[in-house]
């Protein structure tokens, strides 16, 4: 198959080249080989950075954190307990059938309209089975809408000296309310008077207030929804744009699919950047140790191209590429060790169920790339104005 020497959509102007592990200039220790970003990853000597954590340390130790930026014995325990819903089997009993019939709905309103945003059907099949599994099924109408205003594209900084910041504060206490009102509550009336088998009725049963269990939903809804929206509109470009690619996607039988997603999500890693703290002294691969107390950047970008890893032609699309010990097809992207992504398999199955039919629509094409903005914060890309159309007699 044709590929080109860099087949990478988002440039984040870095690759594995240099040293796998440096501190820099301001003090942060920052990876760029695939061992070592494994090493910080499962450490248990390390505590979740970045991702607001800092906004998380300021609240009163008596109100419960997101999972997101819990660690130790106590994260370990949440992940253990609610593993189950995100089992392969779960996924594929349970979850399958919503795919495909939202699935279908969405991509029937794309041929009755001739064109769509693709990133908007990705956002409401992601929003729809994310909320299956979190329990947001008794909301009242507008749940994808509420949760694209509260993650806009982009963020201001929240505060009270300057009337921007005031804005952003009123808007995103504003839009809090909202999904608590609209969503939060009526999901965990329903759950307390009759339990289901979904996350909210076990945060019940955890003894979590509604405030807590908002935090959760929308730390899923982040993971869960607004990630999945980016990477079928991302696999989405390179299959469009290389005809080669769709054709054997959509010839391949479902391994092969996954892999050819596993390695567009390796090449495109949605976060590019994983930061972590120290809290004891931590050994790297290459005899390097970190102290105690210093602040870790895992580049994912970097990291997934280490020819270690992945061999050589980091930068091209080859599902069938052989990988050194250790390494997964998707890279570190999706993380690895304790805060693993959970819902790594729903997405890419629920991906796969929208994508393969997608392409198999008679005369799909794209007629506008998207555009990429970035969160600098994170290295993560968002991707806007993606538009295909189904073009009649091609």
């Amino acid at each position: 198959m044709p590929v080109s020497e860099n087949a990478r959509k988002v440039d984040r102007g870095g690759t594995a080249e240099g040293c796998p592990v440096e501190q820099g200039p301001d003090g942060v220790w920052r990876v760029r080989g695939h061992a070592a970003g494994r090493a910080v990853l499962r450490s248990t000597e390390t505590v979740q950075a970045g991702l607001g954590v800092e906004t998380m340390d300021r609240l009163p130790q008596k109100i419960r954190r997101p999972v997101l930026y819990r660690d130790g014995s106590e994260h370990r325990e949440h992940r253990r307990q609610t593993a189950r819903y995100f089992t392969r089997k779960r996924v594929d009993e349970k979850y399958r059938e919503l795919m495909e019939r939202v699935t279908d709905e969405l991509l029937d309103r794309l041929v009755r309209d001739g064109s769509a945003d693709l990133g908007g059907l990705g956002f409401e099949l992601a929003v729809e089975v994310a909320s299956a599994v979190i329990g947001l099924t008794d909301s009242r109408p507008g749940l994808a809408a509420r949760l694209d205003e509260f993650f806009p594209e982009k963020f201001g900084r929240p505060g009270f000296t300057s009337v921007d910041g005031v804005y952003w504060f009123y808007r995103q206490n504003k839009q809090f309310l909202g999904i608590y009102l609209k969503d939060v509550r009526p999901a965990v009336k329903a759950r307390k008077a009759e339990r289901r088998d979904d996350l909210i009725s076990h945060l019940i049963d955890e003894g979590c207030t509604g405030g807590e269990i908002l935090g959760e939903c929308v730390t899923f809804a982040a993971a869960g929804m607004v990630t999945t929206r980016e990477f079928i509109t991302m696999a989405a470009w390179h299959m469009l744009s290389d005809p080669a690619l769709g054709k054997r996607y959509l010839a391949a039988e479902q391994r092969e699919r996954y892999a050819i997603l596993h390695e567009i999500l390796r090449l495109e890693p949605i976060v590019g950047n994983l930061k972590r703290r120290t809290t004891a002294p931590v050994e790297i691969p290459g005899e390097v140790t970190i102290p105690a107390g210093e602040l870790v950047d895992v580049e994912v970008g970097a990291v997934n191209v280490d020819p270690e890893a992945v061999g050589e032609h980091g930068l091209e699309v080859c599902p069938a590429r052989e990988l050194g010990d250790g390494a997964n097809p998707y890279g570190l992207s999706f993380g690895d060790g304790p805060h693993k992504c959970p819902g790594a398999h729903l997405a890419i199955q629920e991906s796969d169920v929208f994508l393969t039919r997608l392409l198999a629509l008679p005369g799909i094409a794209m007629r506008t790339e998207p555009r990429i903005a970035m969160k600098e914060e994170i290295s993560g890309y968002e991707l806007r104005g993606l538009i295909v159309e189904v073009r009649s007699g091609a």
